[in-house]
């Protein structure tokens, strides 16, 4: 049976790996499901369309699922709650039961479940809720193959952003000692060759791997490396005291995390992960990339503008657990609205700075101000500017800009709508679009309470300072 009369169902399409397998399934000539919360969010590439289907499925809500196809053949798991709630290891557990039972009603022959390496007795939290999820997913009546990894390095990648943003940012590291902590990361390139090729090969059913590179490294020795690998002369000195709380924070108000997902990393990165069962990369015939190798491959993809997929983009801070649609209609009623408007001299230019508008380009006016208030949204837990944005010139809905996120996308209608994810005691919007060579800019605010409305007023002095000078250079 040819590849391409075989259906797979590929959960987290939207996530950092699940963008990057989606192509590389359907070059396989397989007929690709795509599982997703929201297809708004969901942009596959035009030359893929005609082989795939989008499902909307919420692993939370059993009802959801009963849009899995019945005549499924193969099917990968690859979804996790750590960044989005306190609770996740519950989460996770009970999106794996969801999934296992919607699955018996299915033809489906073998699931491929992506985790993590957990071969320590003491596990941390994260590490241990990826090996329960591992453990009711065999409980399934189909072959499941395991492929546990530790870190990631591609562009992109959590791991890679983290490690970036340290380096980056401080020439000297009062660190903790967690830094002398071994692990063995892997590029991702050779994880998306490993899921494709363990795919429909019954040598691999019912069995299970750790999957890593050939070198076993310090986080220490990794910001070294990586210091060195961009010409950075860097220094790193650990320290015993810091407390893992303290340590979330330097995590948190030094790279582009959340807090939730700081203090995660910060209870892993204290487990060793270091690979036992390590032959799978043999038996594929693999030569894993070297640590530097995969370094300078992410940096090449990033030059190039060719970042497929971001972490980032599934990085909530808790506002977004919606769909896009229930909100790209702006309110009116109870709102607080800043609207300027503007003739525009080339409308194409001007669309061009707004598609390209936050991240390393910035906010074009006050800089120092869109900083001030990125600075403040982390000292009060929220997301802060660090997050930047994926591709420096196209946006589209879903993705991440800083601390808003794109509800709506169209240089056709030229048109891009933001919502912010920052925290506020209220909800805001902001707009931009072209009618009859009219800039409209529109900031839109709908208060909580009495704080929201405070909040505004204080604001309100600034908005005039920032969306004046804003709105004045996009149409220059």
């Amino acid at each position: 049976m040819e590849n391409s009369k075989l259906k797979v169902l590929l959960t987290g399409a939207t996530g950092y790996i699940g963008k990057r397998l989606l192509p590389v399934l359907v070059d396989m000539g397989y007929h690709v499901v795509c599982a997703v919360r929201d297809k708004n969010k969901f942009h596959p590439e035009e030359n893929l369309k005609n082989n795939i289907e989008v499902i909307e499925v919420d692993l939370i809500n059993p009802e959801t699922l009963k849009n899995i196809p019945v005549d499924l053949e193969f099917a990968f798991y690859l979804v996790h709650s750590m960044s989005t709630s306190r609770d996740f290891a519950e989460l996770e557990k009970i999106s794996a039961v969801n999934f296992r039972e919607a699955l018996s009603d299915t033809t489906v022959k073998q699931v491929i479940y992506l985790g993590g390496i957990a071969n320590s007795k003491n596990l941390s939290k994260h590490l241990d809720s990826r090996k329960n999820v591992e453990i009711e997913l065999s409980k399934g009546n189909y072959a499941l193959t395991s492929v546990r990894a530790g870190i990631i390095i591609g562009s992109g990648s959590a791991s890679f952003e983290i490690i970036r943003d340290l380096v980056e940012k401080l020439p000297v590291m009062i660190a903790p000692s967690w830094l002398n902590t071994k692990c063995q990361p892997i590029g991702i390139s050779d994880v998306i060759r490993i899921l494709s090729e363990i795919l429909n090969n019954k040598n691999f059913f019912n069995k299970s791997y750790d999957i890593a590179g050939n070198e076993i490294l310090t986080y220490r020795e990794m910001l070294l490396e990586f210091a060195a690998a961009r010409g950075l002369k860097r220094f790193v000195f650990t320290v015993p005291v810091m407390t893992p709380k303290l340590s979330s924070y330097w995590l948190y108000f030094i790279t582009s995390t959340t807090f939730k997902l700081a203090v995660s990393l910060v209870d892993s990165m204290k487990i060793e992960v270091v690979a036992e069962n390590n032959d799978l990369i043999k038996q594929l015939d693999i030569k894993p990339l070297s640590y530097r190798e995969s370094i300078q491959r992410a940096f090449s993809k990033i030059e190039q503008n060719e970042i497929v997929s971001s972490w980032k983009d599934s990085m909530i801070s808790g506002r977004m657990n919606f769909k896009i649609s229930e909100y790209i209609k702006v309110p009116d009623m109870g709102c607080f609205k800043d609207i300027r408007k503007k003739h525009v001299a080339d409308e194409i230019a001007c669309l061009n700075k707004i598609w390209e508008i936050g991240g390393e380009t910035g906010w074009y006016y006050a800089n120092w101000l869109w900083e001030i208030r990125g600075f403040i949204d982390k000292v009060f837990g929220g997301v802060g500017l660090r997050r930047g944005r994926t591709n420096k010139n196209f946006i589209q809905a879903g993705d991440t800009l800083d601390f808003w996120r794109v509800l709506y996308s169209s240089k056709k209608e030229k048109r891009l709508l933001l919502f912010a994810e920052m925290k506020l005691p209220g909800e805001a919007w902001l707009e931009f679009k072209i009618v009859d060579n009219i800039l409209i800019q529109s900031a839109t605010f709908r208060p909580r309470g009495i704080m929201g409305r405070l909040y505004w007023y204080s604001v309100l002095p600034f908005h005039g300072i920032i969306f004046r000078g804003l709105i004045g250079h996009l149409t220059k």
